[in-house]
């Protein structure tokens, strides 16, 4: 049997941050340099409909990697549709056929099970991001973050260019939450 996991605690995290998050924060930096608390929105409405499409299978050989550009074109309903794709994205996952063979996402192609680790990746850390670019709490159930460390914890020293910046040194008694994040090229420390 495939090893898999639940998306919920993660969905469910971000949803509260996206929630969260009033109109005039929309343009406050975030932790990914040069980018917006909109362009960041902007750019997790892409990868909700992404990662859930890579789950369905749908989009093998028609993917195109998310942007993250700073002349976000966010709409109006954002919170609504984040929420939604979410639910939705949490749901795909949870179709056995989605852990099956090989999926695309973003242009990439890799083992379904590699690509929904790529995705738990992407919402926890721009959870995470858009909790300290507005200044709110953000939870990472632990099992995620022991998942997203073992995926990360070989990040070389300088980062994966496109992705992450250079890793951050987090101490190694550091909550795994804070470690993840320094392997993204992100100061856990970061106030929020």
């Amino acid at each position: 049997m495939t090893p898999t996991f639940d998306f919920e605690p993660a969905a469910i995290a971000l949803e509260t941050v996206v929630a969260g998050i009033a109109d005039d924060q929309l343009d406050a930096p975030t932790p990914c340099a040069g980018t917006t608390v909109a362009a960041l929105l902007d750019h997790v409405l892409a990868l909700t409909e992404a990662f859930r499409q890579a789950a369905t299978k749908e989009s093998v050989g028609r993917s195109t990697p998310p942007a993250v550009a700073q002349d976000s074109k966010l709409p109006g309903d954002w919170r609504a549709r984040i929420q939604a794709q979410l639910k939705a994205l949490v749901a795909a996952w949870r179709e056995p056929g989605a852990w099956e063979g090989e999926t695309e996402a973003g242009g990439v192609r890799e083992a379904a099970l590699v690509m929904a680790v790529i995705a738990l990746d992407e919402i926890v850390v721009h959870g995470w991001d858009l909790a300290r670019a507005t200044g709110q709490p953000f939870t990472c159930a632990e099992s995620d973050a022991a998942i997203l460390f073992e995926f990360l914890r070989e990040t070389p020293a300088a980062g994966t260019p496109g992705l992450f910046g250079p890793v951050v040194e987090v101490p190694a008694d550091a909550p795994v939450l804070d470690r993840v994040i320094g392997l993204t090229g992100r100061t856990p420390s970061r106030p929020a």
